[in-house]
C-alpha cells in the first residue's frame, strides 16, 4: 500500500509540473511594433503602432520553447510621423480603422532553441485571418532588472503581402510601379515581464 501511494505521489508531482505555466506580460513601454513599405519603387516609408498589449504563457519560467503567444495592437495609435499619412492609413483604402479598431496575433506558438526561435499564429488584420510566421531572435537571455522583475526580450520579423488582408489600395505611376508596395516589413521588438 505504502508503494501505492508513493507511485501515486510521483505521478500526482510529475502531472503538476507537466501543466505548470509561467505568465509574462508584454511591456508596452518597452515594446514597438514597426513597418515599412516601399514608396514609389525608390525608398521605404516606416511606421509604427504606439499602444499595443500582450501575453506570453511559457511551461517553466527559464525555457520559451513552445510558448503561447497572443498580441493586441491598436490601429488607430498609427504613426508614420505624417498625420496627413497616418489619417489615409486609417482610412478604409487601408486599415479601416473605424471598422476594424485591432490587429491581432492568437492562437501563436514559439518553438525554436539557443534563442532562435520561430512563431507561427493567426494574423488578423481587418476581417481577415491567415496563417503567419515570425523569424523570433531572444536577446540577451532572461535578466533581472534593477527593480526586481525578470526580463526577457525579443526581436520578431517577418513580411507579409498586405492584399491578403483586404489592404487593397493600388494606385499606380505611369510606369505600373505600385505607389505603395504590396510587400509590407513588420519587426516587432519586445519586451515582457514575469507576472
Amino acid at each position: 500500500m505504502k508503494t501505492l501511494l508513493n507511485i501515486l505521489a510521483i505521478i500526482t508531482l510529475f502531472t503538476n509540473a507537466a501543466v505548470a505555466q509561467v505568465n509574462w506580460t508584454v511591456d508596452p513601454a518597452h515594446t514597438n511594433a514597426r513597418f515599412e513599405a516601399k514608396h514609389l519603387g525608390i525608398a521605404f516609408v516606416d511606421g509604427q503602432f504606439k499602444k499595443l498589449d500582450g501575453k506570453v504563457v511559457t511551461s517553466s519560467d527559464n525555457d520559451f520553447n513552445n510558448a503561447k503567444v497572443n498580441f493586441n495592437i491598436d490601429v488607430n495609435s498609427i504613426d508614420t510621423r505624417v498625420e496627413m499619412r497616418d489619417n489615409h492609413l486609417k482610412s478604409d483604402d487601408f486599415f479601416s480603422a473605424e471598422k476594424f479598431p485591432t490587429m491581432k496575433l492568437a492562437n501563436a506558438t514559439l518553438s525554436g532553441k539557443n534563442g532562435k526561435f520561430t512563431l507561427t499564429g493567426d494574423l488578423t488584420i481587418r476581417d481577415v485571418t491567415k496563417k503567419v510566421a515570425f523569424n523570433v531572435v531572444q536577446n540577451n537571455g532572461i535578466i533581472t532588472d534593477p527593480w526586481g522583475k525578470t526580463r526577457a526580450g525579443f526581436t520578431a520579423t517577418t513580411t507579409i503581402n498586405r492584399f491578403d488582408y483586404g489592404i487593397n489600395y493600388a494606385d499606380k505611376l505611369p510606369s505600373g510601379v505600385f505607389a505603395v508596395a504590396p510587400e509590407i516589413n513588420i519587426t516587432i521588438n519586445v519586451e515582457i515581464t514575469k507576472d
